[in-house]
């Protein structure tokens, strides 16, 4: 996977490819020249005293290292942007696919895991990609040209590289192997962290409400404690990583100046070619240690990408039409459930059984029932969050299934039941709606929605802050924004899902008033619990445990309905002791 992965999203860059691989296959072998250039110094120039030859060496020197620093400055310019542009369009790659998801995907990896696969897990496959890039050719190239080298200067040292390159190189990929399941077990513990902060953060005014700081601070301190126990597991070999690299370079270095100073003493070899020897087995070994170092990184950038792939490779349940159907332009704000059946995936028993129900433009429909009677469900069909199970949900006349996702969006006005608004001000908020709405249209949206009075109070009207989810208003104001928002863009078909619940009677009653005009050419969906709020729908729906109980007038269910006459009766009785 991991391969996969820098192969697909660096493909775009090959330019930035091609000037790293050219650039650093300049610098590694300026690199290798320097040691030699400068044992001619030492063996023709210092011991002869020859000083014409040591200022023309010296300067040749000069200008192959200029030219080293010049094409490894370049090479890793480019590398890093390579690098980042990778990790901009693997982010960019996340975000579109977690955009089609469905609700089942969405609980499946969970907010926290995605958020830390779109920012931590890209980090270190670009942190790899990077540092791969500044590597890719010089540790090879350095490692096989420091041996060719070396043993130009003395072959009888060369039983030294032999012993040395597989110490080192046994030394850490014995420590990478030890790292490769700890990474995984961060990973999973970055995750575990996230969400226990996620939800900490969300839920912070019912923990206070109910005194469980001093619960969930236990709760993030066991998710905090084995993120950290696993961190020092990490740690630990990393620390024990570079003590034996110094080890092996010294004791390397001990050896040749010991062996290479009895060659000398021989005289079978020079000083200036000692030094050489010294300073390419050093290259070798850190050749070798760049390269270990990156199988050090690989695994953690594995796991990593593994995560990413699998968001990636995840096919939404709600895929597009192979080949879309269009709505007649004849027809327009129909809605017809069809023996809707809805299970999910897993569940014994479905959550809606043989659901039928209709309307048109300029009539309501209204769906009542107990809790967890599907009231949501049914109405997250329309815009097609879910898919049914079997039966269907027609849109124009056309199933939901065979639409355009981008057409069937734009012909609804969705107020879900959750209110949320996005960070930013009101009107960033109300142009959710409609990118392009002028003020004029936001204002009109704001006072049929009983929104106009709150807004217009607020110090910067309609470029009033709003803060993530829309926690600095009210759950009544949220839910009155969120309905200027649907109905700005003037849709077909508006769905409310329970969207008038923390609205008063009053408000409640001016609201529904002010949308008659608004709607009388669209088709109204409504979620209600207040019997007041949907008795004038031209169809209820009843439902209970996903079955229908009854289809009518509020007139008619009252004699055929008794789940309804309940309903009603409870309401009543609630009124009364009130």
């Amino acid at each position: 996977m991991l391969w996969n992965l820098l192969k697909a999203h660096l493909a775009p860059y090959k330019y930035e490819l091609y000037m790293v691989i050219g650039l650093q296959l300049v610098a590694t072998i300026a690199a290798l020249f320097l040691p030699s250039l400068n044992a001619d110094i030492i063996d023709h120039g210092i011991v002869r005293g020859d000083t014409g030859y040591i200022l023309q060496t010296g300067l040749v020197m000069l200008g192959v290292s200029l030219i080293q620093i010049t094409a490894m400055a370049v090479a890793v310019y480019y590398g890093a942007r390579a690098a980042m542009g990778m990790g901009r369009d693997l982010r960019a790659a996340i975000f579109a696919r977690v955009g089609d998801f469905s609700s089942e995907e969405m609980a499946s990896f969970g907010a926290p895991s995605l958020i830390t696969r779109t920012t931590n897990d890209v980090q270190q496959v670009q942190m790899l990609a990077a540092t791969g890039l500044t590597l890719l050719v010089m540790a090879p190239i350095m490692m096989i040209g420091g041996i060719v080298m070396a043993l130009r200067e003395d072959v009888g040292l060369s039983w030294l590289v032999v012993v040395a390159v597989p110490v080192l190189a046994g030394a850490i990929g014995f420590i990478a192997s030890r790292l490769i399941p700890s990474f995984r077990k961060m990973q999973r513990r970055i995750d575990t962290v996230n969400r226990v902060l996620r939800e900490q953060a969300s839920g912070i005014r019912v923990l206070r409400a109910f005194v469980r700081e001093p619960f969930e601070t236990h709760r993030f301190d066991e998710a905090n404690l084995e993120l950290t126990d696993v961190s020092l597991t990490v740690g630990r070999w990393m620390a024990a990583m570079f003590p034996i690299i110094l080890l092996v370079l010294n004791a390397s270095s001990v050896a040749v100046l010991w062996f290479g100073g009895l060659r000398i003493e021989a005289g079978v070899m020079q000083i200036g070619s000692l030094t050489a020897f010294l300073t390419y087995l050093l290259q070798i070994l850190m050749s070798v240690m760049m390269g270990s170092l990156m199988l050090v990184m690989v695994p953690r950038a594995a796991v990593s990408a593994d995560r990413i792939g699998e968001v990636l490779d995840t096919v939404s349940a709600l895929a597009p039409p192979a080949v879309p159907v269009s709505a007649p332009p004849a027809v327009r704000g129909h809605l017809s459930l069809d023996a809707v059946t809805f299970a999910y995936p897993g569940a014994d028993d479905p959550v809606l059984s043989e659901v039928t129900a209709a309307a048109g433009p300029g009539e309501t429909l209204a769906i009542v029932g107990s809790t967890g009677a599907g009231k949501s469900t049914l109405v997250n069909l329309i815009p097609r969050l879910f898919d049914v199970t079997s039966g269907s949900v027609k849109v124009d006349g056309v199933d939901v299934r065979e639409l355009d996702p981008e057409v069937l969006w734009s012909k609804i006005g969705l107020v879900p039941q959750r209110p949320y608004l996005f960070s930013g001000t009101v009107a960033s908020n109300l142009r959710d709606g409609k990118a392009d709405a002028s003020e004029e249209e936001m204002w009109e949206a704001l006072d049929i929605a009983q929104a106009r009075d709150f807004v217009a109070a607020m110090p910067g009207g309609l470029d009033s802050p709003i803060s993530q989810g829309g926690t600095n208003v009210s759950g009544g104001q949220r839910q009155r924004l969120q309905i200027a928002r649907a109905l700005i863009r003037r849709p077909e078909i508006y769905v409310f899902d329970d969207s008038f619940s923390a609205l008063d009677l009053a408000t409640d009653a001016r609201l529904r008033r002010a949308l008659k005009p608004v709607t009388r050419e669209s088709t109204v969906v409504i979620v209600a619990q207040r019997i007041s709020t949907i008795a004038n729908a031209d169809r209820i729906l009843v439902l209970e445990d996903g079955r229908t109980m009854g289809l009518g007038t509020h007139e008619e269910l009252l004699e055929t309905c008794p789940t309804y006459v309940e309903i009603v009766e409870s309401q009543i009785a609630v009124e009364a002791a009130s």
